[in-house]
């Protein structure tokens, strides 16, 4: 019995450590985790946030895009996120002549504002538990396969049911490891258009150099407008469109932030993997981080080299080499993170008092023993794949003109067994992609990065990783002049040759397609991977998916008192926490906020990402900051605890009234860690302070009419 009371204790110490971290289901606010907010400042219900009864705050965050998040302020279907995250949107209507990257855009009224093809928002309707309903036909002596297929056609089955047209999107997903499924259904716009964007110079001030670092001085913002239908429903493009009228959009505090002040983020992050065992760990940092690292830094060396030494692949590149550095730089941080806090110790420690509890009865001892001993002998056989994937997917599928060959692979499949119809429409396809393709293609850039990834793989890999080519040429071979063949020889550089072939497509065009050497070493790459290292990952992943689950149940019993929130899956979560600073190591201290001060001190007219905009300068110079400055400062970015990840860019940060009082766009690079293991110390959301979005539009753009849209909170 003193065994017992003493470990519950451990138990509840360890709960206490973790409680600042949490991405809670709007739905399930009630209880625990409202009360625990109402404790610490939040002076609004679990109703206020989320209700399919009135309107509520849920109703004014989206999915933008395909990956961030977004909010809207105004009753006219105004629309912020970040910057980085309309990147690609600013980036499409950007030229030469015209770059709204370099210089920003504006539109100073409703007709000059740009409708992005291709780009929607999602709001979400209601979520809805159908446990019950997925599960219902799973049996526990069901193997995994079966399963999983029955989940598959519960999940159909409902989304068939709840899909209404083409603008309603349906998404079912398991939490907890598969132990609980919640529906998400959401109303889709698909007209979207550009409002506003702050030249690069503010809106990724800092640029690669400062991602994921604190202090940071970042405008990361950018603005749209939700159009719909004249009846207020989606609708797809047209000038007949009128802006939204939104059921919710959110009111902007110009109080300011402060140390302690309680802050509330509401968004869509990506993924998070908190409750995985060491070993899982340890893969992560010692077999998939490493090689995601070392060639992503391979690609960026070569591309750097291109974008400095001429503006137009600069601009050409500019989208591409911020995507690839992103998680570059996040894994480095994120390993960093996990060895600082010593992570993997920690759960070690963990699954030992995890495993005394197992053997402590003989309930848990029929139902969990051998459960991490399962889990260490999977990784065990499945390290060795997985660093090969990482190779294909990060090394050689990464090559522009390899990647180029999924489109052949795909529509020359059985192309003469197709009808004259089919025929068509796949030379239609293919004729657009190369089009596409050629248009963004750079040899001497693609050739370089090729030349890396081959010498890379052929040092790194070894054993069964290594398919056809490489078995046949010699490890530390530095030239690999018959890997270079297979490039410079292709008759995929002629683009005139191959949109030529694809005109006139027949049996001899085709296999002059399939019989290159860059289509056979593609093709020889993906037999191999798909036969040889996919099938090891599948079948181990199917058995990690079992244990998965059942250790998330075993975790859940063995602290039955801790409040569990299910790790991050692209569905809408509450996360809340503080404004506060952190002190990384030894000697140094961070304080919550940075100042357009700081932007000043940074400025370096020699590096891009410091180059500092005239007019800004003199806002500066003469602190014309108006109603949005502080004290004669003008508040740039602050940090807080909340607990985000990838997908909660451009999340609105709300204080305890629920009003807007930043935009998350980052983390502190110590606490990347947080998708593993959230750390309190260490772990920050990094966000824009709202008042410097203000002055901005007004001041800067002189964009009087959307502030004028914007309900304000003095």
């Amino acid at each position: 019995m003193t065994r017992i009371i003493l470990l519950t204790a451990i138990y509840f110490i360890s709960l206490v450590a973790k409680a600042d971290d949490g991405m809670w289901i709007p739905l399930l606010l009630k209880g625990y985790t409202i009360a625990d907010m109402q404790k610490k400042g939040f002076k609004l219900t679990a109703e206020d946030i989320y209700s399919i009864n009135h309107a509520s705050l849920k109703d004014a965050v989206v999915i933008f895009g395909r990956g961030c998040t977004g909010e809207i302020i105004s009753d006219q279907g105004l629309l912020l996120t970040n910057h980085h995250c309309g990147y690609s949107a600013i980036h499409s209507q950007s030229t030469m002549e015209h770059n709204y990257l370099e210089d920003g855009f504006w539109s100073m009224r409703l007709e000059e504002e740009l409708p992005i093809k291709g780009l929607s928002v999602r709001f979400l309707d209601f979520i809805e538990d159908v446990t019950g309903k997925v599960l219902a036909k799973v049996k526990a002596k069901d193997s995994e396969m079966v399963r999983e297929e029955k989940i598959r056609k519960a999940i159909d089955e409902l989304t068939a049911q709840y899909k209404k047209d083409d603008f309603t999107e349906v998404s079912i997903k398991p939490f907890y490891y598969g132990n609980q499924y919640f529906m998400y259904v959401y109303k889709v716009y698909k007209d979207i258009r550009l409002v506003g964007a702050p030249p690069s110079s503010i809106g990724k001030f800092g640029g690669d150099t400062d991602n994921w670092m604190w202090p940071r001085h970042t405008g990361d913002f950018s603005i749209f407008r939700v159009y719909a239908g004249k009846n207020n429903q989606p609708a797809t493009y047209s000038k007949e469109n009128i802006p939204l009228k939104p059921k919710k959009s959110l009111k902007i505090s110009l109080k300011g932030v402060h140390p302690g002040d309680f802050t509330m983020v509401m968004g869509f992050p990506g993924r998070t993997q908190e409750y995985l065992p060491a070993v899982a760990v340890k893969s992560i940092t010692q077999v998939q981080n490493p090689a995601g690292i070392l060639l992503r830094n391979l690609r960026l060396t070569e591309m750097r080299h291109f974008m400095d030494a001429d503006p137009a692949m600069k601009l050409k590149y500019a989208a591409k080499y911020a995507s690839v550095a992103n998680y570059w730089k996040k894994w480095i941080g994120e390993n960093k993170g996990l060895y600082t806090v010593d992570a993997i110790a920690k759960k070690e420690a963990y699954e030992k008092k995890f495993t005394d509890w197992v053997g402590s009865s003989k309930t848990t001892l029929a139902k969990y023993n051998g459960l991490l001993p399962a889990y260490n002998e999977i990784y065990k056989k499945m390290n060795p794949a997985l660093k090969t994937r990482e190779y294909l997917n990060e090394g050689l599928i990464a090559v522009a003109l390899v990647r180029f060959m999924r489109n052949f692979d795909s529509s020359l499949k059985n192309f003469n067994t197709k009808t004259d119809t089919e025929k068509k429409e796949t030379q239609e396809k293919l004729l657009k992609a190369t089009q596409g393709f050629y248009k963004s293609y750079d040899y001497d850039l693609d050739v370089k990065i090729y030349r890396q990834m081959i010498l890379a793989y052929n040092k790194n890999i070894t054993d069964a990783g290594r398919f056809a080519f490489f078995k046949t040429t010699k490890r530390n071979d530095n030239e690999m002049k018959e890997g270079m063949a297979i490039y410079t020889k292709s008759l995929f550089l002629d683009s005139n040759k191959v949109l030529s072939l694809i005109n006139r497509l027949n049996d001899e065009n085709i296999n002059a397609l399939k019989n290159d050497g860059m289509f056979k070493f593609y093709r020889s790459m993906v037999k191999f991977y798909r036969q040889e290292i996919k099938p090891n990952i599948d079948k181990y992943g199917t058995q990690l998916d079992s244990l998965n689950r059942l250790y998330m149940q075993a975790q859940m019993a063995f602290e039955k008192d801790r409040h569990f929130y299910p790790d991050a899956n692209f569905t809408m979560r509450v996360t809340y926490g503080q404004v506060k600073g952190f002190e990384p190591r030894d000697g140094v201290v961070y304080k919550y906020n940075t100042t357009l001060k700081g932007v000043m001190e940074k400025e370096d007219t020699t590096v891009y990402d410091y180059k500092v905009a005239g007019r800004l300068k003199a806002i500066f110079e003469t602190k014309d900051f108006g109603k949005y400055g502080d004290n004669g400062k003008m508040p740039v970015c602050f940090l807080a605890t909340n607990h985000t990840t990838g997908g909660n860019s451009g999340s609105p940060v709300l204080d305890a009234d629920g009003n807007l009082i930043g935009l998350n766009f980052d983390r502190n690079w110590e606490g990347t860690m947080s998708d593993i293991w959230y750390d309190k110390d260490l772990c920050r959301n990094i966000s824009l302070d709202i008042r410097y979005f203000l002055m901005i539009v007004d001041k800067f753009a002189g964009d009087k009419r959307l502030i004028d849209e914007m309900t304000f909170v003095e």
